[in-house]
């Protein structure tokens, strides 16, 4: 029974992307609501008949007092008792069927697969993201709103079958009650509904502003306790364990400032519907007491008008609750939409094809980049790296080499110029099929909060077991990884490694992250500093085995320490976002340029990048 109500909608169906998603709240939620429309059909319909049967019991426990005081004791059972029959019987059986289906379609069908379908498209979106998207904000608020957003959204769909359809028809009904026992019953419910839909419109007015204040304020605690927590390293090395607790409980009391001032709201609120509905009881129990004793009402009348305002007044509440649940709910979807549904900054080109990769041609004509600023980054470069040459690539830091790798694997688009694969313009062809040509392992190589298996085959998800352990060899890292164990007891290839791989050693990761590129072979190389986390016996068995890999490859390596790139076939020498020199090592040590400068100033293989008597 749950799994038909759960199957009724399935939130991982196909569905047409865009990259520019609606900002607008109903336009975005309007795409999330299209494939439950029948469902939100028959649960709202559902919710005025269950609304309606409340007030309906309220009504006939009056006619029910009218006709015993009218019958007597003796002869309302013969008289009456097949009529009270047929009520308890739907009582029973209509009643609970109804309710269960209600309840069964909110519960079962529309909240876990409505939330689940805005987290999965959200996700799909957001990971869609350059780069460049992911470096301007907190991973750890990125994360939160996807997070807080499906379930938000999740509770309005709730209130508002739940609580307004439900309270709007109660108080319709009550209405149409009212006016038939007596149409001047109507007026203090009619004062009252006016009074409170004044003061239901001054609460949404501003308990939405403040919801949204106070929702952003928690993201912003929990963006720092993240960047916190995923930098404990510095933390605790710097020793700024004080200066971090001050630095979250900063945005701890903004945060508890926020919720203060939605909470003034409530109260305000609270107190106020608490005197409407006072008022609201005695005019109605009074009126219906006055009409009784002067013959115009029923004692059935008085007893169901006295239990339909009880009841509203209980209801009142809780309606004001909902709303407010529901404008702060709308609230959140609308501070996270802040983040999920900006425009995709970076996609393929429309009518993009796949790169077609030949020999591995690599050419750079008048590159330039400089980040949306007037300086840094890169400043026309033009360089052409042969079928299987081997580049190496120096320069002091902020030199440009990291935005050069990152042009090349178009993280970002050039401001000017152009990147040309095999002749084809890399903002032409599809993101993916140019990445997956390209394998690159960084100086700060993460790695997957997943096993050791799983962080390989990631170069390769098809590889099998002896072709990733065979890669896991090649990398040195074979050995180290035969003695792992994590806290659940799992061993060697199948431990997990921690966040960003923190639970190895820097050589280790980088050995794993070796691995999984060998893993890749892709025709072409990127090599940013891959091998400065090993130390030198480590770093000459890796070299080794990189060399291996590099064979019938178009290589571009990046190192500060000179020795690992003396081999390459030419060495470019980056400064100020420009190509200084360009040779082969002994062209550049003759030329006693920059680069025969950085390497008579080597320390331990390392260039001296920050001296500014290198500047040229």
């Amino acid at each position: 029974m749950f799994r038909f109500f759960e199957g009724l909608v399935d939130p991982y169906a196909a569905y047409e992307e865009t990259d520019i998603p609606p900002r607008r709240l109903w336009p975005w939620l309007k795409e999330f609501i299209r494939p439950f429309r029948k469902v939100f059909a028959i649960t709202g319909t559902l919710s005025v008949i269950t609304a309606f049967t409340e007030v309906a019991l309220i009504w006939y426990l009056g006619r029910l007092i009218d006709l015993m005081v009218a019958t007597g004791p003796a002869s309302f059972l013969s008289t009456h008792g097949w009529e009270a029959g047929a009520v308890a019987l739907a009582l029973m059986i209509m009643r609970p069927l109804i309710e269960f289906c209600s309840v069964a379609l909110l519960h079962n069908t529309i909240l876990p697969n409505f939330g689940t379908m805005i987290r999965w498209r959200a996700h799909r979106h957001v990971i869609r993201q350059p780069v460049g998207w992911f470096e301007s904000d907190f991973a750890g608020r990125i994360a939160n709103r996807i997070m807080q957003t499906p379930p938000a959204a999740g509770d309005a769909v709730f209130q508002t079958f739940d609580a307004v359809a439900f309270s709007s028809v109660t108080i319709v009904g009550a209405g149409l009650m009212l006016a038939e026992a007596d149409p001047r019953l109507l007026l203090p419910l009619v004062v009252w509904f006016a009074l409170y839909m004044l003061l239901v419109r001054w609460t949404i007015r501003r308990a939405g502003p403040a919801a949204v204040a106070s929702s952003d304020a928690r993201s912003a605690v929990t963006a720092r306790v993240v960047d916190a927590y995923s930098n404990i390293h510095s933390v605790k090395l710097f020793a700024h364990h004080e200066s971090e607790i001050l630095y979250a409980k900063e945005a701890i009391e903004h945060a508890r400032a926020t919720f203060q001032r939605e909470m003034r709201i409530i109260t305000v609120m609270d107190f106020t519907l608490t005197v409407l509905n006072g008022m609201m009881i005695v005019a109605i129990i009074a009126w219906s007491v006055w009409l009784w004793s002067e013959g115009q009402a029923s004692t059935g009348t008085v007893a169901a008008a006295s239990a339909l305002v009880l009841r509203l007044t209980n209801m009142t509440y809780w309606i004001m609750w909902a709303f407010s649940g529901l404008v702060q709910a709308l609230g959140v979807v609308q501070e996270g939409m802040e983040t999920i549904t900006q425009p995709i900054q970076l996609t393929d080109a429309k009518g993009a094809k796949p790169l077609e990769y030949r020999e591995g041609l690599i050419e750079l004509q008048d590159l330039r980049h400089h980040y949306g600023r007037e300086k840094g980054g890169i400043q026309g470069i033009s360089l052409t790296i042969r079928p299987g040459e081997k580049l190496g690539v120096v320069g002091r830091s902020g030199a440009g080499k990291s935005s050069l790798v990152k042009l090349i694997l178009r993280f970002y688009d050039p401001e000017g110029g152009r990147v040309l694969i095999d002749g084809q313009d890399v903002t032409r062809v599809t993101q993916d099929s140019l990445r997956r040509l390209i394998g690159m392992v960084q100086q700060d190589s993460s790695l997957m909060h997943r096993s050791v298996r799983d962080n390989i085959l990631y170069g390769r998800p098809d590889a099998t077991e002896a072709e990733m352990i065979g890669a896991a060899k090649r990398a040195d890292a074979h050995d180290f990884i035969l003695t792992l164990e994590d806290k659940d007891g799992r061993r060697g290839y199948d431990a997990h490694v921690g966040e960003r791989g923190v639970k190895l050693s820097g050589g280790q990761r980088q050995r794993v992250a070796l691995a999984r590129v060998i893993l890749k072979d892709a025709p072409v190389l990127i090599l940013d500093e891959a091998t400065s986390a090993l130390d030198s016996e480590a770093e000459a068995t890796i070299q080794d085995a990189l060399y291996g890999v590099m064979q019938g490859k178009t290589v571009i390596a990046i190192a500060h320490r000179l020795s690992t790139i003396a081999a390459m076939d030419r060495i470019v020498v980056l400064d100020d976002g420009r190509i200084a020199e360009a040779g082969s090592h002994a062209e550049l040590l003759a030329a006693k340029g920059l680069y025969a400068r950085f390497w008579a100033r080597q320390s331990g293989g390392f260039i001296g990048l920050d001296d500014p008597e290198d500047a040229v």
